[in-house]
């Protein structure tokens, strides 16, 4: 997901401008000083000023440090080594057909994992990792490890466990509504959730693959009296896997703008509806 020209982990929410942080769902520039002052992240990302800037930052460092780590160690080519030419075949009878086989042999506690050693299981594999990735557990530290353990080679979880930890940080949290620790006020409810509406793979050898998945996010915080709430954002994220341990794992990846549709004429929910829906509606476990 992110739209338009495609990034690498590394663009930072402010301006129009290539840049070392391009973020998920357009976070730029903003204009309402929010909660916690002028204080950063810890990557040089200031407070976002206006509401829609600030919660799209929300979904945006999920995928925001581990493609700073990832780019920095690897030179920032978001293509991966290893991956050959894009094979000529798509997967299924059509771009949006699925193939009847079933991908997904398990699950590492609540992603699913044990995906097929082909295309679909790589697609499949990617789409999962980016729900993962975008979800309001991630802004738990403890949770945060678990998913960047599961998701990733092993060879750069420490290291990336160890980028988020500093880009989570107390004023970043501050300024997107929640605590030192990543908790909700009371009476709130913070919503982070990708939801991938398509996924196609653009190269592919035996034990590498690059997979796109496009997305829409919900960002926000859900509640009466909140200051930042929940709002759309549409995005496409390119992650390179690599098969490791009989699964796919992430090894990097990028993200850009887009492709973003017209907003319809839906007149938008109150916050507690917003909220009811979150937390009354589950997830799934995708498969191409």
């Amino acid at each position: 997901m992110s739209q338009g020209d495609e990034r690498g982990y590394g663009s930072e929410p402010g301006g129009r401008t290539e840049d070392a942080y391009s973020t998920l769902g357009g976070t730029r520039q903003t204009r309402t000083r929010l909660p916690g002052g002028d204080e950063g992240d810890g990557y040089g990302r200031r407070p976002a000023r206006n509401s829609r800037s600030l919660i799209m930052v929300v979904g945006v460092v999920v995928l925001l440090v581990a493609a700073i780590a990832f780019a920095n160690r690897g030179g920032g080519d978001a293509s991966g080594g290893g991956t050959a030419e894009k094979k000529p075949d798509a997967v299924g009878a059509g771009p949006t057909a699925a193939t009847g086989t079933k991908p997904v042999q398990g699950a590492d506690g609540t992603i699913a994992s044990g995906f097929a050693h082909d295309e679909q299981g790589a697609q499949s594999a990617a789409a999962n990792y980016a729900v993962a990735l975008g979800s309001a557990e991630m802004f738990d530290k403890v949770q945060r490890d678990n998913i960047l353990q599961v998701t990733h080679v092993p060879a750069v979880v420490s290291s990336l466990q160890a980028d988020m930890a500093k880009a989570y940080s107390p004023g970043f949290l501050a300024n997107v509504g929640l605590d030192e620790d990543g908790g909700t006020p009371t009476g709130l409810t913070f919503v982070s959730r990708t939801v991938p509406v398509g996924t196609k793979v653009t190269a592919q050898s035996e034990n590498a693959a690059t997979v796109e998945v496009w997305c829409t996010g919900l960002v926000g915080m859900a509640g009466e009296g909140s200051t930042k709430p929940v709002t759309a954002t549409w995005f496409t994220i390119t992650e390179n896997l690599k098969w490791v341990g009989n699964d796919w794992k992430i090894e990097s990846s990028a993200q850009a703008e887009g492709p973003t549709p017209v907003s319809g004429d839906n007149r938008a929910s109150t916050a507690d509806d917003i909220a009811g829906a979150v937390e009354g509606y589950g997830g799934f476990t995708y498969a191409r």
